[in-house]
């Protein structure tokens, strides 16, 4: 099996003909590898579907052209791609982590995270990659002998480890779950099908992260430039960009403001992919290693930013943190949309016949069983679209919030 037509798989790459196989034991396609069936698995289903009305970044509403979480995900599954192909790696499996990476997203970006982190915290809280897990092994109901996707146990590894282990040598939450602990829903799985938290994912996981970060880096920068939140004077103060913006001027002056933008954000992931291609192709081979056991018991990530780019990445991100994601537009947005979030899980925690359909029948079974109820709650809501939400806002209380 190759990585791409033509070529041949890198020893550290996982190959789909030795997959550690499904939950739920299926035949073999005759004409897919067992990675290619994940993607698109993911594809088809109703969990990406609405990823297209689903918050990115909160930007002023102001024409069809900015980055939902949809394209922001198609993007992504690009970008980990070409890395993956450069690198000898399993594309299908990267693009299939990439596309499923932020299926466990809510309504309204970050946003209606925290405010169902903060509803549902006597529950153990609310964790998207965790709720991607929940999407995929739970949530979707579409096959007829299993809930969920029945993914492989590779592409439901990287879904959960993308971002590094979540557990340290002594079994202790590591990471990001250092201070909250691994999410419940993670933990039960785990123990129902273990996926080994204390290690490293793949390559093709590590590469779907770092193009999730090159991605958000980028087009945030496109987003909000196209926005007005800043403008391209703003972007000299940063070196990596102030020699970007330079070389575009004395090779094109007098471009277009709409065309310098592109200029930018074209040579951004150029220069950002091409550093995780060269940095990450010679990580691999120094690190000896020759399987992909090898890559997750490598005792650190091999896939990703050398290390005078990791600096440009914070700078980045420490540039767009005040000037997007904190701008007054933005939050003026953010607020109206954390109030919907908050009213739907309060009013639906306390009236489960105002659930719609199998969602309501489901509610009045579960009775007294809070924890329970309370998760089924935020399952509903963690579905929602944006303007599903703000539909499900009027119909409740005979109004909503204007997010423009």
């Amino acid at each position: 099996m190759s990585a791409e037509p033509g070529q041949q798989l890198a020893a550290w790459a996982v190959d789909p003909t030795r997959s550690r196989g499904r939950m739920f034991t299926e035949r073999d396609s005759p004409t897919r590898s067992q990675f290619q069936r994940d993607r698109d698995r993911i594809i088809h289903s109703t969990a990406f579907r609405r990823l297209a009305h689903k918050t990115q970044v909160f930007v002023p509403h102001e024409g069809d052209h900015y980055r939902t979480r949809l394209t922001h995900t198609i993007e992504v599954g690009q970008i980990a791609r070409a890395i993956s192909r450069s690198l000898g790696l399993d594309g299908d499996l990267a693009e299939a982590l990439a596309l499923a990476h932020d299926l466990g997203h809510t309504c309204f970006g970050h946003t209606g995270e925290e405010v169902l982190d903060e509803c549902l915290k006597d529950v153990g809280g609310f964790d998207h990659n965790a709720q991607a897990l929940r999407v995929v092994t739970k949530l979707e109901r579409r096959y007829a002998n299993f809930d969920g996707l029945n993914l492989t146990w590779e592409c439901l590894e990287g879904l959960v480890k993308h971002n590094g282990p979540l557990l340290d040598t002594g079994g202790r939450p590591a990471g990001n779950y250092t201070s909250k602990g691994v999410a419940r829903a993670i933990i039960e799985f785990d123990d129902e099908w273990p996926l080994d938290l204390g290690t490293f994912a793949s390559a093709e996981a590590q590469a779907a992260a770092i193009a999730d970060d090159i991605a958000y880096n980028a087009h945030d920068i496109d987003d909000g430039l196209r926005a007005g939140l800043f403008a391209v004077a703003d972007l000299t103060g940063i070196p990596f960009l102030d020699g970007i913006i330079r070389e575009i001027e004395d090779t094109h002056p007098g471009l277009e403001s709409s065309r310098v933008i592109h200029e930018i954000v074209r040579r951004v992931i150029t220069r950002l992919v091409e550093d995780v291609i060269f940095t990450s192709r010679e990580q691999l081979k120094l690190s000896g290693v020759s399987s992909q056991d090898d890559v997750r018991n490598a005792g650190r990530t091999l896939v990703g930013f050398s290390p005078g780019m990791e600096i440009t990445d914070k700078t980045l991100k420490n540039f767009l943190y005040p000037r997007m994601y904190r701008h007054p537009k933005v939050m003026r947005v953010r607020h109206e949309a954390a109030g919907i979030v908050e009213r739907l899980f309060s009013h639906l925690s306390r009236h489960p016949r105002d659930l719609p359909g199998e969602w309501s029948l489901h509610a009045l079974q579960l009775g007294d069983e809070t924890p329970r109820y309370l998760r089924l709650i935020g399952d509903y809501i963690a579905g929602m679209t944006d303007r599903y939400a703000v539909a499900e806002h009027r119909r409740l209380f005979g109004h909503a919030p204007d997010l423009r």
